[in-house]
């Protein structure tokens, strides 16, 4: 089975190689126009890659809580980082938005060449409170400007099932923007998990919480609402 497993993944990773290279060369043209076509064009390869996914290698997912997003204000996305997968399929789930990343992965060849056409808010991790300062500058300027910001408060990948601790650059951003905040949980990790080659079939199951108002909270408070959705969904997928 594992063997099957393996061979299922080498196809999908030359599906989605090809393709990426592809989509990064070809995007560059787009760079002209606004950012809302370069997303769109770019947005194909994360279809693409989903697709791609489900038939090759048997991952598909299901969306509880899709019904309290509001396309028609943005809104400040916080979830869970357990793989490669949600990248892709928050493309698909949520209105076009901006990622939150480490400012070094733009320089990767083609990956980081597609990402920078995407507008992120690119960060030196190792800069402290400027890096923070900017989180909270771009993000705000994203989310009045109509678009929709991804950030992992636990800042990497963890494994299913453990939680990392929340840092506090999202609730700072939720408060100074006035945003909407969807806190959003899955368990991607169980099948594609990370750094590992080999993809699992199965379906991943993503859980959005109805929009949390932060007016009149503080950072800690938001904080802690982020943290009990979590170990609240981590906990059920975990019984």
């Amino acid at each position: 089975m594992k063997f099957i497993w393996f061979l299922r993944s080498v196809l999908f990773a030359l599906g989605q190689g090809i393709t990426l290279i592809l989509f990064s060369v070809l995007g560059q043209l787009t760079r002209p126009f606004s950012f809302k076509a370069r997303y769109q064009f770019m947005h194909y390869w994360a279809r693409f890659c989903l697709l791609w996914l489900r038939w090759t290698c048997g991952v598909s997912y299901v969306v509880h809580g899709k019904e309290y997003i509001n396309p028609e204000r943005a809104g400040l996305i916080l979830a869970r980082h357990e793989s490669a997968w949600e990248t892709l399929a928050f493309q698909e789930i949520f209105p076009i938005q901006a990622y939150v990343l480490k400012r070094e992965l733009l320089k990767i060849p083609f990956f980081g060449w597609g990402m920078a056409l995407l507008n992120p808010i690119a960060i030196d991790r190792g800069a402290g409170r400027k890096a923070l300062n900017q989180l909270v500058t771009e993000g705000t300027e994203r989310l009045v400007r109509g678009d929709w910001v991804v950030l992992f408060p636990e800042g990497t990948r963890m494994p299913p099932g453990k939680l990392g601790k929340i840092n506090i650059g999202g609730a700072m951003l939720a408060i100074k923007a006035k945003a909407p905040v969807y806190v959003v949980t899955h368990n991607a990790g169980e099948f594609w998990p990370k750094n590992s080659f080999i993809k699992r079939p199965g379906v991943v199951q993503v859980y959005i919480n109805p929009p949390l108002d932060v007016a009149e909270m503080s950072a800690s408070e938001v904080n802690q609402k982020i943290e009990n959705w979590l170990v609240t969904h981590l906990e059920h997928k975990n019984g």
